[in-house]
């Protein structure tokens, strides 16, 4: 880094490569800094919760030896990134809503400057209120501000009982009422997700689910006992049918749970093959969770108005929306129409307090976004980068325009 800082060469850190905004893509050449060898678990304390893990080490890995000892990294975006990738992206994921997003989980880093400079932030201690937060500066940072080389990660126990409901609804409306209205009871479900009708036939085509092609949620709740777990099932269903739920399934075994997680997270995959000769373009918004009713139907009635391939779904129980919508980039016209159905989603979420990313990051295809969600707020966001990185060149091209 020294040496790459007095050349003037820039330097892009990368991970596992599972970013969905071109997160690690050196834009401007340089020098990628590939951190998939620096893969150690340095060190697992189970009586603190916590390990001491570099960069490279993969999430999925990480787990099967903190399992060892009853304890798992709750966050959980899907793809098995990277704890680095993960760190420098502030990744989060279907568990977000009880367990928080990475940034809840790390508590100690060593972060290496453009300069080559080599420092210390947070500490293993349970909390602190130790001058600035440094740690939660640089989560998030995707690489613009450092390159973090070791990491302290808080871990949990794995829960002894978890219980996965389907709850089906007649309208989209309906399901995101009851999103609503279960976050707001203080129910606390380890996981929320809303898959509507379009995504549900494509996983039942691919997998063999056999869910109802209706709107539905996805509910998992975990807790220290069945009786306990029993008990909030029964609110959540009453919680439920009070927004016009047709039916509610509960006790799902494990492997049928383990069956819907899996085509759960394969939902872009299935997607892309259901569309041969297309690509992507992903819409990750979050809103206060108030919203999240009219801004589903706002983003299902945007798709059907542009007649759109879409595909509304998404993180519910905290807000994050996505449409996955196919096009093909060298149709201008047809692309056009996509990009102007994210605009406008983005720019709503705006409007209603939330942002313009939940959990993908900024990257190169959020940038326009920034301004206008943080107002002032990017300027100081700027200084900031110039100060720890004066000659601009920690992963040029990625949050700033």
């Amino acid at each position: 880094m020294t040496w790459t800082y007095a050349q003037g060469i820039p330097v892009t850190p990368w991970g596992a490569g599972t970013s969905t905004e071109g997160n690690p893509v050196p834009t401007q050449g340089g020098l990628v800094l590939d951190f998939t060898r620096m893969n150690k678990i340095l060190e697992i304390r189970p009586r603190d919760l916590q390990a001491d893990v570099q960069p490279g080490v993969l999430r999925k890995e990480l787990n099967r030896h903190a399992g060892k000892h009853g304890l798992f990294f709750p966050v959980d975006p899907g793809a098995d990134a990277s704890i680095g990738g993960m760190i420098a992206n502030n990744a989060s994921g279907v568990q977000t809503l009880k367990y928080g997003a990475t940034k809840d989980s790390v508590m100690r880093m060593i972060v290496v400057l453009a300069q080559g400079n080599v420092i210390h932030t947070g500490c293993r201690a349970g909390k602190s209120s130790s001058g600035y937060d440094l740690t939660r500066l640089f989560v998030g940072s995707e690489g613009t501000l450092g390159a973090v080389t070791e990491a302290t990660i808080r871990l949990t126990g794995i829960p002894s009982h978890h219980l996965a409901t389907i709850i089906a609804f007649d309208n989209l409306e309906g399901a995101a009422k009851a999103v609503s209205l279960m976050i707001g009871s203080g129910l606390e479900p380890a996981a929320l997700e809303l898959l509507t009708p379009g995504i549900i036939d494509l996983m039942n085509r691919e997998k063999g689910l056999g869910l109802k092609k209706v709107p539905s949620l996805f509910c998992e709740f975990h807790g220290i006992s069945k009786a306990a777990l029993m008990e909030t099932s029964n609110l959540a269903e009453e919680l439920s049918r009070s927004c016009g739920a047709t039916s509610f399934q509960f006790g799902i075994e494990e492997r049928e749970r383990e069956d819907l997680w899996r085509a759960r997270h394969d939902a872009w995959e299935t997607i892309h093959r259901a569309h041969q000769g297309k690509e992507t373009l992903i819409v990750d918004a979050a809103i206060p969770i108030s919203r999240y009713p009219e801004m589903v139907m706002f983003c299902q009635k945007l798709v059907e108005e542009g007649d759109a391939i879409g595909y509304v779904f998404g993180h519910a129980g905290d807000g994050n929306i996505h449409v996955v919508m196919m096009g093909d980039p060298n149709d201008e016209k047809e692309w056009s129409v996509l990009d102007s159905i994210n605009d406008r989603i983005v720019a709503r979420a705006i409007e209603l307090g939330g942002t313009c990313t939940g959990e993908h990051g900024v990257g190169i295809g959020k940038r326009k976004f920034m301004e206008r969600e943080h107002g002032q707020g990017y300027e100081l966001m700027r200084a900031i980068k110039k100060l720890v990185d004066p000659k601009g060149l920690m992963n040029p091209g990625k949050i700033f325009l």
